[in-house]
């Protein structure tokens, strides 16, 4: 597990991941963005009305899980 900080450059989603030219980009960016200050390991996408996973909490985990995760901050960018 990592106990370290995220990285503030990989709070923001990899474009293969969530592309900033989709609709509603900015919506989905600014709950993943509350969810992360307040501490919470993910958010109600507002859109789908599905659990994703925050960057800080996929961080914690210390490794992917090749799930395609929204928002992993391990994948190349």
């Amino acid at each position: 597990m990592n106990e370290a900080s995220l990285p503030p450059e990989l709070a923001v989603p990899a474009a293969s991941r969530l592309s900033p030219d989709r609709p509603n980009y900015a919506l989905i960016c600014a709950a993943h963005s509350a969810a992360l200050e307040h501490g919470e390991s993910g958010y109600m996408d507002p859109v789908s009305g599905l659990f994703v996973m925050t960057a800080q909490y996929l961080w914690s985990q210390g490794s992917c899980c090749e799930k395609g995760c929204r928002h992993c901050p391990y994948i190349e960018r």
